[in-house]
């Protein structure tokens, strides 16, 4: 980590980054659903060329994503469908908005509530991707947790763009 050296139990991170990012992270994904609603199904579902291949199953896995982590992290229920599945996991555009939002509304409230002592203690879980055992400090975890979420928005503002949808500015110094 570029010559920086950590202490047991130290943190990289604290609550209320976390709960800013959680803040960007509703915010970026109304900006996202708001332009991609502008759009048709036919034309959300279009294969674009990316991993996911649409803008639809791009933000699927997205969801899929924060719910598998949530679960990790939070003890909330797991995503319905494996890994092999997360582009396809809501077939319909008005469930995959609802549970968008309330998967949005879950990691605010519960990044409200997280301790610096929380953040500096490990996690172990089974990965399927890895297909083994895993075990990382938390800190670490949920900026894992953050990135693949800003990394997969991106992806799909540049869909979005391509489609002549107009999603906000992405910069969270911007974020009202």
């Amino acid at each position: 980590m570029c010559g920086t050296q950590l202490t047991e139990g130290s943190s990289m991170i604290s609550p209320d980054h976390a709960q800013l990012m959680a803040n960007y992270n509703q915010w970026q994904n109304g900006s996202i659903y708001g332009a991609a609603a502008t759009l048709s199904d036919e034309e959300r579902r279009r294969d674009r060329g990316a991993f996911f291949k649409s803008i639809h199953g791009t933000l699927n896995h997205l969801l899929w994503g924060d719910q598998t982590w949530m679960n990790r992290l939070a003890g909330m229920p797991p995503p319905g469908v494996g890994s092999a599945d997360t582009a396809d996991y809501y077939d319909d555009w008005s469930k995959l908005l609802q549970e968008r939002k309330a998967c949005d509304a879950s990691i605010l409230d519960w990044t409200s509530g997280l301790s610096q002592s929380w953040l500096s203690e490990d996690l172990t879980w089974y990965s399927g991707s890895a297909g083994r055992e895993l075990s990382k400090p938390k800190w670490l975890l949920m900026t894992h947790f953050f990135n693949h979420q800003t990394h997969h928005r991106g992806q799909v503002h540049a869909m979005l763009t391509q489609a002549g949808a107009k999603p906000e500015d992405t910069d969270i110094i911007v974020m009202p």
